[in-house]
């Protein structure tokens, strides 16, 4: 079964100063496959159709982070961050198993942090 909460957190043990904005971090928790081919690793996250590549395991997986990461916030700062997780077959539920055409003992779960700041002083959320 693979994993795909979204966990939260707020950084708030952390002292907060004029100096440091506030931050919230969103971590995503996205299942990756990783492949050797020739002299290079390839991992690849089959839910969101994103892939990329390094020279050891380690270093495709860093990599793999970043893409997803911009690829992530690209899509929040365009609004579109919700179309795409409905094209990918996703929906907004508090649990949901994925079926994907990898079969589950070939995936690992990465996490994908997505850091925010407050930029603005004392502003107030209306959600």
């Amino acid at each position: 079964m693979l994993d795909d909460t979204l966990n939260v957190g707020d950084n708030s043990n952390r002292a907060q100063t004029k100096e440091s904005p506030m931050e919230i971090v969103i971590s995503i928790k996205v299942p990756i496959e990783i492949k050797k081919r020739r002299k290079w690793y390839v991992a690849f996250c089959p839910v969101l159709d994103v892939g990329s590549q390094g020279e050891t395991e380690v270093k495709a997986i860093k990599n793999l982070k970043e893409a997803l990461r911009l690829f992530l916030v690209t899509c929040i700062e365009h609004g579109t961050l919700d179309d795409v997780l409905k094209d990918c077959g996703f929906e907004f539920k508090k649990r949901r198993q994925i079926k994907t055409k990898v079969s589950s003992e070939k995936l690992r779960n990465i996490q994908v942090p997505l850091p925010y700041f407050q930029t603005k002083g004392d502003c107030h959320c209306h959600a």
